[in-house]
């Protein structure tokens, strides 16, 4: 007999009470995601599966004491390498807050690394205690407008599909080019749809015309919509609405009106990109469903979009409810309205308890040299940074929204000296680069931002979606300078400098984008940073080097910078810095 015919059987002989479950939960209040009720029993799971709910006998008795016991939640869209820790340290931090399945694409490293960094994500998320299940990133490079580490196209992503974690394909980006018909986007398409219908949307400030199109085109979901009428829009054409909030786009508040008894089968939670302190402090999808029904969501609804609902759209159909036949990742809750998470089990084994990880040890993998040697720069002169807006004293500006991924095309007069433009204290106006580290090409992307509040000072990352070429910004042309090959020493990270020195940095060794260190320690490097922050004068109520990192980000209104220069993103084209009189 087949070791999957025995256990069915075991499992069948266990729902049917003709031998003893392996673990029983009894006393708790059960989640029913089904009819939105609680209702009352034991809980039995052999091999880690749910077998039934009744009256059973146990080899194992769990007692919950009284607490409900909830489907653990499900993280819809997540890029792993924006918590600057990969999925091994990333487990250890998620898990306490009852994510034990997440829906990961790797286009952030897969931007530096091509195959070899999908290849590293699924490998070092083998063998770990969180289900991560991967979409296959359709944007490498994000548009033509800048330049990648990578070109991925069909025929790079066609084997990948046969992994047992891959799902389908991760969120089309480039809409111009989707419209169009171009052969890049519909060869990718059709490369899926013999092994999976699950593909992701990225609709950032497009029109009903354009839910259209993706529709189409067999894309099912989207997770840029900011208002209630985009997200309308989405669920009238028949996609799935995944409701963001992370640690820039923090989209909930905005959205969750939308969301009703009539069309709540159709809305999940993501996060997107969440920095490693916040999912820390904050939480992951927990922080979702705790927002969600402070927000006056019903928490059973709240519950069921951040389990059931996420399971169902992407087709993981044994994940999600406390109910026979679904796999026993489940959460143990004190409280239903502040959703105090008190343990944690996977597969009905406990991984977490009182925000603690309690799970067995987890060994990172140890990266190739080609992963951690992914930062290649030109030598820079303080004169390459130079703007020359010639006798116009007025300039395009890029002007952030704090903890939003949008941003407003200004024109405003600038500070000009010799033809060149100066940065501004005063004005907030402060100079921004975009150096390429991928090909030795050269390119330099110069442009001006407002909305930092600087004093002083540079700061500089790796991380800048989604080529994540070096991105800096400062007061002055030294220290950005410094900055830019600070990073070049450490292959990659982030770092603050002040007066041409660097006063704080945090090294990222893998492609740019994640440490080789364990989450405790890099936790306690962007604190450091963040203090560091001060010295500058910044004394904003939003993450800097997050807000920095998406503002290279050519798909998202309306205004960024690439490599190749200022990009105006609704006419599609670069633009000149200066503007003429």
């Amino acid at each position: 007999m087949s070791t999957k015919k025995e256990t069915l059987k075991k499992r069948i002989a266990a729902a049917n009470r003709d031998v003893p479950a392996d673990v029983v939960i009894q006393n708790g209040k059960i989640i029913d995601v089904f009819n939105l009720e609680i209702i009352e029993g034991d809980v039995a799971i052999s091999d880690g599966i749910f077998v039934g709910i009744g009256d059973y006998k146990g080899k194992q008795v769990i007692d919950a004491k009284g607490k409900y016991v909830s489907p653990s939640f499900i993280d819809a869209h997540v890029h792993i390498e924006s918590s600057m820790v990969p999925p091994s340290e990333f487990a250890k931090v998620v898990l306490p807050h009852g994510v034990t399945t997440v829906i990961t694409d790797p286009h952030e490293i897969a931007n530096v690394s091509g195959e070899e960094g999908i290849r590293f994500m699924l490998d070092e998320s083998e063998h770990i205690p969180l289900d991560v299940f991967t979409m296959l990133p359709s944007s490498v490079p994000a548009t033509p407008f800048e330049n990648s580490g990578a070109i991925l196209t069909a025929h790079e992503l066609r084997p990948f599909y046969r992994h047992k974690r891959v799902l389908g394909l991760a969120e089309v980006m480039d809409y111009p080019s989707l419209q169009k018909g171009d052969d890049s986007i519909v060869d990718k398409i059709l490369a899926t749809t013999p092994f999976t219908y699950n593909m992701d949307g990225h609709l950032a400030g497009l029109d009903t015309h354009a839910i259209n199109v993706y529709k189409t085109a067999g894309i099912r979901t989207d997770h840029e919509c900011t208002t209630i009428q985009e997200a309308k829009e989405r669920l009238r054409r028949g996609m799935y609405l995944l409701i963001r909030e992370g640690s820039v786009a923090k989209d909930l508040k905005s959205l969750i009106g939308a969301v009703n008894e009539r069309n709540a089968r159709r809305c999940l939670f993501c996060t997107d990109d969440k920095h490693l302190d916040d999912l820390i402090e904050e939480g992951s999808i927990d922080h979702n469903v705790r927002l969600a029904i402070k927000e006056g969501l019903d928490p059973l609804v709240a519950i069921s979009m951040a389990s059931l609902h996420a399971a169902e759209c992407y087709g993981l159909y044994q994940k999600g409810a406390i109910a026979p036949g679904y796999e026993a990742d489940f959460i143990l809750l004190d409280d239903l309205e502040t959703v105090a998470i008190s343990d944690v089990y996977k597969a009905s084994e406990p991984v977490a308890k009182n925000g603690k990880f309690i799970g067995n040890p987890i060994v990172q993998t140890v990266p190739q040299p080609s992963l951690t040697s992914t930062v290649h720069i030109p030598d820079i002169a303080e004169k390459d940074l130079q703007i020359k807006i010639g006798d116009t004293k007025k300039a395009h500006i890029i002007e952030i929204n704090p903890n939003q991924l949008r941003t407003n095309k200004r024109i405003e007069t600038v500070q000009v000296e010799n033809g060149v433009f100066t940065a501004s204290a005063i004005k907030d106006h402060l100079k921004m680069v975009v150096v390429e580290r991928h090909n030795h090409t050269g390119n330099i992307g110069l442009g001006i931002v407002k909305g930092f509040g600087l004093k002083e000072g540079a700061f500089a990352t790796t991380i800048a979606h989604d080529s994540h070429n070096i991105v800096a910004a400062g007061t002055n042309d030294g220290d950005i300078l410094t900055a830019i090959q600070a990073l070049g020493k450490m292959n990659g990270g982030l770092v603050l400098v002040k007066d041409g020195k660097v006063i704080a940095s945090l090294p990222l060794a893998i492609a740019g984008l994640m440490s080789d260190r364990g989450h405790e320690e890099v936790a306690a490097g962007l604190l450091k940073l963040k203090d560091a922050f001060v010295e500058l004068g910044f004394s904003g109520d939003f993450n800097p080097f997050l807000t920095l990192s998406f503002l290279t980000l050519p798909v998202i209104p309306e205004i960024k910078l690439t490599d190749l220069g200022l990009f105006d993103v609704y006419d599609s084209r670069h633009i000149e810095v200066g503007v003429k009189e």
